[in-house]
């Protein structure tokens, strides 16, 4: 048996420097409880109700600072952290993405491939490729971000390519109640894979975010 966690947390917005130390902290409780795989919510260093100024800002490289402060932290616990960031590229476009970091480094690198009209992905490309799974403590796992689970492709073409446990960083409002009580379950239980959802929680500029992270079982069991 392997000890996953969902962290659900309130990133401070604009301030990605208190945001990674509670990250790297948050890192460490879990390992310290045995996590082996802990996933972290969408864009949880620098928030999600952006300005475009606010995004070009904040948005990192990859791999760049964040990602090697937390390779570091997995390197000393010997776990994989999943975590959602603002990626600038080389060419300077602005991605919503997500990592996949193990002690040796950066695994898996996931840019969101389908955007709502909604806080900072109204200004962000959109992502064109989905990243075969990776071997993991937990299995081979996949990357897909919050909206790419209301459509039943991505996992489903992830199921398809071996993955057993699909890792979903999201930014669920109060109202998407949708998720944790159906969708999350059904795309467990219809590509019988393991999906761990981790979730924001609180206030964000006016957006009150519905937390209830879940960790679903391949039957769509709530684990």
């Amino acid at each position: 048996m392997v000890r996953v966690a969902a962290v659900q947390m309130q990133p401070a917005v604009l301030d990605t420097k208190s945001n990674l130390a509670r990250i790297l902290g948050q890192t460490q409780e879990a390992a310290a409880r045995q996590a082996r795989l802990i996933v972290f919510p969408e864009v949880a260093l620098s928030g999600y109700v952006l300005t475009p100024e606010e995004a070009e800002s904040l948005a990192q490289p990859i791999p760049g600072p964040a990602t090697d402060a937390i390779t570091q932290a997995c390197s000393k616990t010997g776990a994989h952290v999943i975590l959602g960031l603002l990626e600038r590229a080389r060419d300077g476009t602005l991605f919503n993405a997500s990592v996949l970091l193990g002690p040796q480094g950066l695994l898996c690198h996931y840019r969101k491939t389908h955007l709502p009209l909604l806080g900072v992905d109204r200004y962000l490309a959109a992502g064109d490729v989905l990243r075969p799974p990776v071997a993991t403590p937990a299995g081979r796992v996949g990357l897909l971000i919050c909206y790419d689970l209301r459509f039943p492709e991505p996992c489903r073409v992830l199921a398809l390519l071996g993955a057993q446990l699909i890792a979903l960083s999201t930014a669920w409002p109060a109202a998407g109640t949708l998720y944790p009580d159906y969708m999350a379950r059904t795309r467990a239980a219809e590509n019988r894979t393991y999906l761990i959802a981790a979730n924001r929680c609180g206030e964000e500029r006016g957006t009150r975010y519905l937390g209830r992270s879940v960790i679903a079982a391949p039957d769509g069991t709530l684990l």
